[in-house]
């Protein structure tokens, strides 16, 4: 039997597809790149104009002595920053270019200058006396000036013939539904207080951070965007795992034990003895374990308490011949303290960690090391250019606040942290000056 020739009947069909092609060109080309042009002129539009345009302070902030309930003053000022939350329109979204849910975003900052340590807060300009009305109204003795950006004190090319840089971006371990250990199982008691057990994990951080050297520096930021539910739906989401962990029916009204159990019996659907019937009548509440129950408390905690997008990022530069292998990795070693087998841990993300394994290695390794840098001082999300996703969080203000605070005042500090040992008064009224 002969085989067809398939030019036969593929040439006729290529020829109607070019007519209908040549005819109807001007839609099927926009329609086939109304996509990708949609993204690239959202990426153009936000990232390009309305970002540049932004004005941006930084603020230093010095911490009083007398600081007696350090987590929780700093949750409250978290809870604080998420009142500017504030959704763009449409005409604010695509015609002037205004990041979709998190047009404003605060970076909270702590640099180790060659040992001397420093707390820096990058804000936009117009939310600096928002930013100082929160602080004094926890921190009455803080001192806050406005400073140049640290991050201008290295030259901006790096890496280059003088400095090396290595960076890391941060993620949780699983879903962000899932909380980290947080300051209730670190928080101080006045018993303990007595017996001066001082189990602060952020004052160990600031004790390796002191150490380094002269050449060295090491920057930590963490970048935080308020969102509700509607911009995330993570409240929604949390629910949702609540549900499915305790094994409860998405549609199904409970039904009275007592009367269930009486109609298998009554119909001899069942023997009265037969235990895995019996088991089956018990609420799948009841048949959780302990550590189950665990977790179900903790997701209910983290879903009862406003949640922030978050990027947590830890540069380390030095000049070369200057290089301390451990104090590249000391954020790394205090998000160990967090990590729990039955919730959640930091990690560092590996898509963007400059540190690279295979092909072209060293080229790769240069172009990662740069856009680390290049994301450092223009403070984008490790998700960039979206404006969450892989390298992102959820974090809510308590988990916040046990990652980044002030120290208590019972705390001995290490050399370099900056502290407001004195209280500033005014002058009372009554008393008389030259003028009178």
């Amino acid at each position: 039997m002969d085989i067809p020739d398939p030019n036969v009947y593929l040439a006729p069909l290529l020829g109607a597809l070019w007519i209908i092609f040549k005819s109807w060109w001007w839609l099927i080309l926009p329609a086939l790149f109304f996509i990708p042009a949609r993204a690239l002129y959202l990426w153009w539009i936000q990232w390009e104009v309305w970002y540049k345009e932004q004005e941006w302070a930084v603020l230093e902030v010095i911490p009083p002595a007398d600081i007696l309930k350090p987590y929780r003053a700093m949750e409250d000022i978290y809870n604080a920053t998420w009142s500017i939350i504030d959704s763009p329109n449409w005409r604010e979204l695509w015609c002037e270019g205004e990041l979709k849910n998190f047009p404003y975003w605060w970076s909270f900052e702590l640099a180790s200058i060659e040992g001397q340590l420093h707390y820096y807060f990058r804000i936009p300009k117009d939310t600096k006396k928002l930013f100082e009305a929160i602080f004094h109204t926890h921190y009455a003795g803080a001192e806050i000036f406005e400073v140049p950006d640290y991050t201008k004190e290295v030259p901006q090319n790096l890496p280059n013939k003088d400095y090396e840089v290595y960076g890391e971006d941060y993620t949780l371990l699983r879903d962000d539904i899932y909380p980290i250990k947080t300051y209730d199982f670190f928080e101080m008691r006045p018993e303990e207080i007595e017996k001066e057990k001082k189990l602060d994990p952020f004052v160990q951080l600031l004790e390796a951070l002191s150490k380094l050297k002269k050449g060295e520096r090491s920057w930590i930021q963490m970048i935080i965007t308020p969102i509700s539910d509607d911009d995330i739906p993570w409240l929604t989401h949390g629910k949702e795992v609540i549900n499915k962990l305790a094994h409860r029916p998405e549609k199904s009204p409970t039904p009275s034990l007592v009367g269930e159990a009486a109609r298998l019996v009554l119909f001899n659907k069942v023997p009265y003895s037969d235990t895995a019937k019996e088991e089956s009548l018990i609420p799948p509440e009841m048949r959780l374990t302990p550590g189950e129950r665990d977790t179900i408390a903790n997701i209910e905690k983290k879903v009862s308490k406003i949640g922030f997008k978050t990027s947590i990022r830890a540069m380390y530069i030095y000049e070369k011949g200057c290089r301390v292998a451990p104090h590249g990795r000391i954020f790394r070693a205090y998000c160990l303290h967090f990590n729990t087998q039955n919730a959640n841990g930091l990690r560092y993300f590996k898509s963007t960690r400059t540190k690279i394994h295979y092909i072209f290695r060293k080229r790769r390794l240069y172009n990662r090391k740069k856009q680390m840098f290049s994301r450092y001082i223009r403070r984008f999300p490790a998700s960039y250019p979206k404006l969450y996703g892989k390298g992102s969080m959820i974090l809510n203000a308590e988990e916040l606040a046990t990652l980044f605070h002030f120290p208590a005042s019972s705390v001995e500090l290490p050399a370099g942290v900056p502290r407001i040992m004195a209280k500033k008064f005014t002058s009372p009224p009554a008393i008389p000056t030259e003028e009178n």
